[in-house]
Order: structure tokens, then C-alpha cells, then sequence
């Protein structure tokens, strides 16, 4: 029996260079989520009520609307910025072949 090749998840294009699942772009676009994520949970931060005193600062907008919605739009974009492939302008479809 002859031995088979172990198949790696890096495939090679046909002129010998390696491709990876995620590009430089998908890495800079979630590091800016990530970034997106980490600021609307700053937004969210505060002082608590302590004692009997009510700390009117629980209800801001920045803290109840804002921080949320950054925080949201950091996630949902991180599927994005996952998915993300860039068009390759070299490549052409097998089944967009022009017949004469």
C-alpha cells in the first residue's frame, strides 16, 4: 500500500503560493470590533447606588442606549469582518466560460 498524504486546511493556489482561511484584512477589520466592543462597554461602566443616596447617573443616555448599541454593532459586524472574503481579480469561474 502506498502511503497517503496527509491533506493540511492550507491549500496552494496554482502558482505556488499559500492561502490562509483569513486574510489581513478580516484581522485589522475585527481588531476595529474588537476595539467597538471594548468602548461600548466603557460606555456602560459607572458609579453604583450606594446607601440611601439614588445615583441619578444609572440612567444616562451613554450608559443606557449608547454603550449598548456600539456594544451590538461590535459583534455583528465581528461575523462580518469573519466572513469577509476579498474579491481576487485573477480568479475566473469555470462556469463563466465565453463559447464563440
Amino acid at each position: 500500500m502506498a502511503k497517503q498524504e496527509k491533506k493540511t486546511q492550507v491549500e496552494t493556489k496554482k502558482g505556488g503560493k499559500v492561502t490562509y482561511p483569513l486574510g489581513k484584512i478580516n484581522f485589522i477589520l475585527m481588531g476595529i470590533c474588537l476595539l467597538l466592543i471594548i468602548i461600548g462597554f466603557w460606555l456602560m461602566t459607572g458609579s453604583a447606588n450606594v446607601g440611601e443616596k439614588f445615583n441619578n447617573e444609572l440612567f444616562e443616555a451613554s450608559r443606557v442606549t449608547t454603550g449598548p448599541i456600539i456594544a451590538f454593532l461590535g459583534f455583528v459586524l465581528m461575523a462580518f469582518a469573519i466572513i469577509y472574503r476579498k474579491k481576487d481579480k485573477n480568479s475566473t469561474d469555470d462556469n463563466t466560460e465565453v463559447s464563440e
